[in-house]
């Protein structure tokens, strides 16, 4: 798994519970050091027992501990560049959404070697708000940190969204797809987080 996943789960715990708590989990996860580097690679079985350790520390089941790290990585001040970076697929919510088959290229332009899942936008019924999103990677688990992902940037654009995880299959090469149904409601619902496509990252 890539370091900046790591990472980003380090940040998750590190930003709402503590530097005490964090290294609590990396020992209850038989991590040998609780620091990750962004550019390296880290063996996958080490995220899985990270993200177990982080879900029965907090007590909540895994599926919750990663949608969580989805609303993390989008609404925390220590991450705000990733923000930026998904606004720029759209001026509405709904443009954001075409946009994701398009976000791991994005992503590899700063990132050459980051992989992330395929994502893969269906219009299910377009007068009715009705989107499927297919989620394709190694490992199951990142549809749930897109469904955090995806609900808090509806409420970033003001957009009245639901969204549904379908489930994962798993392909006979071991590949996971997951599914998630997207209905939009309203696309300016509420007064959405000010953004300025034109602006400059601090």
């Amino acid at each position: 798994m890539h370091g900046l996943i790591n990472r980003a789960i380090q940040g998750f715990v590190s930003d709402n519970f503590g530097a005490m708590r964090w290294r609590a989990i990396c020992r209850a996860a038989r991590l040998e050091d609780c620091e990750f580097e962004s550019m390296l690679h880290y063996e996958d079985s080490l995220t899985e027992r990270l993200l177990d350790a982080v879900a029965a520390d907090i007590g909540v089941p895994r599926e919750a501990v990663l949608e969580d790290i989805g609303t993390y990585l989008v609404s925390h001040p220590n991450v705000e560049a990733l923000r930026r970076l998904l606004r720029f697929g759209g001026e509405s919510f709904v443009e954001f959404l075409h946009s994701l088959d398009e976000l791991p290229e994005r992503a590899r332009l700063a990132v050459d070697d980051l992989g992330l899942p395929v994502l893969e936008l269906r219009d299910v019924n377009v007068a009715e708000g009705h989107y499927r999103l297919c989620c394709r990677f190694a490992q199951a688990g990142f549809g749930h940190v897109l469904i955090g992902v995806l609900r808090t940037l509806a409420d970033d654009y003001g957009a009245l969204a639901f969204l549904e995880h379908r489930g994962v299959v798993v392909t006979k090469a071991g590949e996971a797809i997951e599914t998630i149904d997207i209905t939009v409601f309203e696309t300016a619902f509420a007064a959405g987080r000010s953004f300025d496509l034109g602006a400059q990252a601090g």
